[in-house]
């Protein structure tokens, strides 16, 4: 297992001077659930029982808001385009737990909140989104680097942290990943980029090499930068050789995560995570 780096802390000058450096510099704000985004003049939309007007495309989400976050009725916060990235609230338990097994078993533990135990291990969530997974990270870590280019969703993950008491434990970052990789110090990068939108599911085999913004590849050789182990969340169809491809010489566990019976995505884990709790399929109960 590669050996700890100190944590090199970014104070408020720095996080400013750093989220200068990308497409965001808009000063954070908080905010509430809005449908922003794919908005036009024949949009139809429901009401929910919140009173927010969404998409209609968006009502099998809000139906399933209880699998994205259980505690939502305490105040979550998610715009449109969280509904479509946010990761289910069992995976990401699951790989939070998974990443947390393979450096509890040699540190100590350090007690918090009562009974809580979580491990002394820092870990990376490059595209935090409205928190989900940063959420989890935090219950079974001592410190996560939350990432996000947009300010919106990123002050939405901060709130959404503070409902499940973990925001504490989590450096909320405004940046764009592939741009900070290389001052970040961390154990576990986790990284979900953009897949496209829902649109992804329309090809038979998502192709890693037109992904927006950058290649799977460039992705991976950004995460590199900060450590070996990284988890790379991504579609249900993408070719798992191509995923094993990106980093060569390491050993690459492809995990399929499922919710009940549906297949929903892939996990693949890479280097010291690879070779500790690998499982095959991942059949979770919502």
């Amino acid at each position: 297992m590669p050996k700890r780096r100190q944590r090199q802390s970014l104070d408020a000058e720095d996080a400013e001077t750093l989220a200068k450096r990308t497409r965001h510099n808009t000063p954070i704000k908080t905010t509430t659930a809005t449908s922003a985004g794919r908005k036009n003049s024949n949009a139809k939309y429901f009401t929910t029982t919140q009173g927010q007007k969404l998409p209609i495309e968006l009502k099998k989400y809000w139906n399933n808001r209880y699998s994205f976050f259980n505690r939502f009725d305490e105040g979550i916060q998610i715009d449109e385009e969280g509904w479509y990235s946010v990761t289910p609230e069992v995976i990401a338990e699951d790989t939070a737990q998974r990443i947390s097994q393979l450096f509890n078993r040699n540190t100590e533990f350090k007690t918090k909140k009562g009974e809580e135990l979580y491990g002394r291990f820092c870990v990376i969530d490059a595209f935090c989104g409205v928190g989900g997974n940063a959420i989890k990270f935090a219950e079974w870590c001592e410190h996560v680097i939350a990432i996000d280019i947009d300010p919106v969703r990123l002050a939405m993950a901060q709130h959404n942290a503070e409902v499940y008491g973990v925001s504490d434990r989590i450096e909320f970052i405004l940046g764009d990943f592939y741009e900070l990789a290389p001052s970040l110090v961390a154990d576990v990068v986790f990284m979900s980029p953009p897949w496209g939108g829902p649109e992804y599911l329309g090809s038979e085999v998502y192709d890693l090499k037109h992904m927006p913004f950058h290649s799977g590849q460039e992705w991976v050789d950004r995460a590199r930068m900060v450590s070996s182990n990284i988890a790379y969340f991504m579609p249900r169809n993408c070719d798992p050789r191509q995923l094993a491809d990106l980093f060569p010489g390491v050993p690459c566990d492809i995990e399929m995560n499922y919710t009940g019976n549906f297949f929903k995505a892939i996990t693949a884990y890479y280097s010291d995570l690879a070779t500790f709790g690998s499982c095959g399929p991942r059949i979770l109960k919502m």
